[in-house]
Order: C-alpha cells, then structure tokens, then sequence
C-alpha cells in the first residue's frame, strides 16, 4: 500500500511541475519575453494548456474576477499541497 501511495505522490508532484512550466511559460508570453508564435513554444504551451486546463477551469468559475490577474494556479497549488500532506499522514493509517 505504500508503493501506491508514493505513486500517487509523485504524480501530484510531477504535476505540480507542469503547473509551474504552465505558469512560467504563460508570463514569459504575457510580457513578450518569447515569441507565442514560434512553433516551440506554441506546442508546448498547447501542451501544457490542456494538461492544466482541466483542473483550472472550475477554480477559475468559483473565484471573483480579478482582472488580468489569475490566481487559479495559486489556488491548485495550494490544493495539491494539501492533498500531498493528507496522503501522507492518513495514507500509511489506512495501510495499516
């Protein structure tokens, strides 16, 4: 049951990872640091929009509006931190 549970772990990590590059890559765009027109970056930041966007969505539909400024990221974040710590700490109970 442990091995499951690191698992799990390590995907919400690696997601997190994703939502990080999303984030980075979003305001090097938004403050013409890189080219959005370059294919590069316009695949990978298709890529990345349609990993994150799911999970973006609804947050994004409960928060007040807030302008230009997106605070979603920063809401799954905090999620995924939560979910990680609770894993941790009722996961190994279950098990045993």
């Amino acid at each position: 049951m442990l091995s499951v549970i690191r698992v799990i772990d390590l995907i919400l990590e690696l997601y997190s990872y994703v939502l990080l590059a999303y984030v980075i890559l979003s305001l090097l765009i938004a403050f013409g640091v890189v080219n959005y027109y370059n294919r590069f970056v316009n695949g990978l930041f298709e890529v990345l929009q349609k990993l994150t966007e799911p999970l973006l969505k609804p947050i994004r539909r409960l928060l007040p509006d807030t302008g230009s400024l997106d605070l979603s990221p920063l809401i799954l974040f905090l999620i995924i931190y939560l979910l990680r710590n609770l894993l941790w700490e009722y996961g190994p109970r279950l098990a045993a």
